[in-house]
């Protein structure tokens, strides 16, 4: 089942996620989905964006290290699923750029989702830099090494962000998402239960090209995401009937 996360980062208020939620419920409807949709939040507006009809999951946009302790401001694995979160982002290029984080940080940030019971959405994806001097491959392949301790044979999302993509408003071609694809089920092949998505100004104009050729498992949305209609779009969910 192709899966479609909208990553809001730091937009929305709890007023503002419930009333998206209440909106992209008005488009599904009592439907039955053919795909699996996530919201990601900010954490103040987690309760707000949660479904109570169950049509779509909530996502963590980032989880602590520890499992617990005195670490000011940050929140736990097991407090995120509490709170109703199934799924948690981990190494999104923002923190790994902006926070510094690192392989051996995003290790400890796995372990702490799988005892909590979160499935991992792991990104990864190289910079222009690297791009340009054809580096594409080697990075990606440092970079899915850190999933080395986790266990195959749990669920596991990743999702392909090339960071000279993200907020540009270039995304990359169908054909480099596809290359990306067959690079890390090469390298991922013996996980049991994967599903591969593509992120990087995805749009509703671009999507079905990119998720045809790319034969991607779906996206994970940063702006397009923040309109109930646009990411209903993207997702292939048809728009509610007018009243």
């Amino acid at each position: 089942m192709n899966l479609f996360v909208a990553n809001w980062k730091m937009h929305k208020t709890r007023a503002e996620a419930r009333a998206f939620a209440a909106d992209l419920g008005a488009r599904i409807g009592n439907a039955r989905l053919r795909v699996e949709l996530v919201l990601a939040p900010p954490l103040t507006a987690l309760d707000a964006a949660l479904d109570q009809a169950g049509r779509w999951s909530l996502a963590a946009q980032n989880v602590a290290a520890d499992a617990s302790g005195a670490f000011t401001g940050e929140v736990s694995a097991q407090m995120l699923a509490d709170a109703g979160c199934r799924y948690a982002i981990v190494g999104h290029s923002e923190r790994r750029r902006l926070f510094g984080e690192d392989g051996r940080l995003l290790e400890r940030k796995l372990a702490r989702c799988r005892e909590a019971g979160l499935t991992p959405i792991y990104c990864l994806g190289e910079t222009e830099e690297e791009r340009q001097r054809d580096a594409t491959e080697s990075v990606l392949t440092r970079q899915t090494e850190t999933l080395a301790g986790d266990p195959a044979s749990l669920p596991l999302v990743v999702a392909y962000e090339p960071v000279w993509a993200i907020g540009s408003g270039r995304a990359a071609t169908p054909r480099d998402a596809a290359a990306a694809r067959e690079l890390l089920e090469r390298l991922l092949g013996s996980r049991s239960d994967l599903r591969l998505l593509y992120g990087g100004s995805v749009t509703a104009a671009n999507a079905r090209e990119l998720l045809d050729v790319s034969g991607m498992d779906g996206f994970l949305i940063g702006g397009a995401s923040l309109d109930a209609a646009g990411f209903a779009s993207i997702a292939g969910i048809a728009p509610a009937p007018a009243p």
